[in-house]
């Protein structure tokens, strides 16, 4: 018995002992494993520390870097590439721009019907919405339905024109397109910081504070001016008054080749019919291919693409049996949208008229018809987001440069804002436009939707 006894406690002993030796091999093992993946997950955690480190530094040198800058394109970060994509611009602020935009052409052609116009809406709509940055109660409200902006908050108006600002930022290989802000404060006076940032994070503004005293002051404004318009528009202030304390101001700048350009030796001088019915001899250019194109009962109208085509050219020509004046009643931003659904490519042939154009209009008149009398009058102003001190707008000025020719469009526009203290379808049979009478022309981008320029030319130079 006591051998048996004895067996089996060696029998017992040795069997803990196996598996104790294969209890602690699963243990090795589990070890080993533990300390091969631990590496793995640091140098993943490093390599993410590492990109979150790289993305920050690239956004604290320029906090809308992935946004404002990349838009949609793809980012080389640390050999990596990083799709970026630009944020959608509100189809609100579209809406209302083109529907300011057509407000505002409508009150400056009562003014001068019978001239030349050429204007760009958006750059008068970004300066506003700088200014607007500034207005409370009466004036702010008046401000919101003057630019069509009712039933958006501070917060979107701004994000809105942000994204706007990023997407139209060199849209298209064939198109230079650059939109500048600046903000000219008079040294001394105080302006509140809320209002300075709000126009440097949204409206990406240069701010800087001037002596206005000094007699180059008024040249440096012009010479930023210059430099954001391509040397095409040289002025926009030409004295700095007493009682002038800020100048908030928007440069456009656009150049586009056609994406099918002109032959030259196709422009030939041929007539064209000025409003009272005489006619000039004026050089005219000349194609045939296939066009976006849209004709009703009273107007031919065509697509000139730049570029890539994103953006274009659109020309409205009304028929012989209508008149310009006929056209204009029917604009609105419903028909506008309308219209533009409506273009279809066809096969045609053009003649378009070659001109170059300078113009400039003070706007006050235009925007207190358009119901903001109230930031124009010194006892009614309330802009207590700018300023301590009661301000009004003196002066909205206005200038532009277009030139259209056989390689394609320049075109250029400021918008001063003059703060004072108040102190498979059916063949059809190609289509034949010859604009040689007084027309509509828009440049739009066809992506966003919004209208750069609005012009009507009675008498092409």
């Amino acid at each position: 018995m006591l051998v048996v006894a004895k067996t089996v406690t060696v029998g017992i002993l040795f069997a803990r002992r196996v598996i104790l030796k294969k209890e602690l091999h699963r243990q090795r093992k589990i070890q080993m494993n533990r300390n091969l993946v631990k590496p793995l997950k640091v140098s993943a955690a490093a390599a993410g520390i590492t990109l979150l480190g790289l993305l920050g530094w690239l956004m604290a040198k320029n906090p809308k870097l992935a946004i404002a800058k990349c838009s949609s394109q793809e980012v080389s970060c640390g050999g990596e590439s990083i799709s970026v994509f630009a944020r959608p611009v509100n189809p609100k602020l579209t809406t209302a721009n083109t529907k300011f935009g057509f407000k505002l052409f409508s009150e400056i052609r009562k003014q001068e019907s019978n001239k030349n116009i050429f204007v760009s809406p958006g750059s008068v709509a970004i300066a506003l919405a700088m200014t607007y940055n500034g207005a409370s109660g009466e004036t702010q409200q008046q401000m919101a339905k003057a630019l069509e902006l009712q039933g958006m908050s501070l917060e979107e108006i701004n994000q809105a024109n942000d994204a706007l600002r990023s997407n139209l930022a060199n849209p298209d290989a064939g198109v230079q397109l650059s939109i500048a802000n600046s903000l000219w404060a008079r040294k001394g006076v105080p302006f509140k910081q809320k209002f300075i940032n709000r126009n440097l994070q949204f409206y990406q503004a240069k701010v800087t504070d001037l002596n206005f005293y000094d007699p180059g002051s008024a040249d440096i404004i012009n010479n930023w001016v210059k430099e954001n318009t391509r040397g095409k528009i040289e002025r926009i202030i030409d004295n700095l008054k007493y009682d002038d304390v800020l100048f908030l101001i928007n440069a456009i700048y656009f150049k586009g080749k056609w994406t099918n350009e002109f032959d030259k030796s196709q422009t030939a001088n041929y007539p064209f019919t000025r409003l009272d019915g005489t006619q000039k001899q004026h050089p005219m250019m000349s194609q045939t291919g296939k066009y976006s194109y849209y004709e009703n009962n009273t107007f031919q109208a065509v697509s000139l693409p730049y570029g890539k085509e994103r953006l274009s050219l659109y020309i409205f020509q009304p028929k012989q049996n209508t008149s310009l004046d006929a056209f204009y009643k029917q604009m609105n931003t419903q028909n506008w949208e309308q219209w533009i659904s409506q273009f279809r490519m066809r096969d045609g042939s053009i003649r378009v008229p070659r001109f170059k154009l300078e113009y400039d209009i003070e706007l006050s008149s235009a925007l207190k018809a358009l119901g903001m009398e109230s930031a124009f009058d010194p006892y009614t102003a309330n802009f207590t987001e700018m300023s301590s001190i009661p301000v009004n707008i003196d002066q909205v000025k206005h200038k532009t440069f277009v030139e259209v020719n056989e390689e394609g469009t320049e075109a250029a526009a400021v918008t001063s804002v003059n703060i004072v203290t108040t102190s498979a379808r059916i063949p059809e049979e190609p289509f034949r436009m010859v604009v040689d009478r007084p027309f509509f022309c828009a440049i739009r981008d066809n992506q966003t939707g919004t209208v750069l320029f609005m012009g009507s030319i009675v008498e092409p130079n």
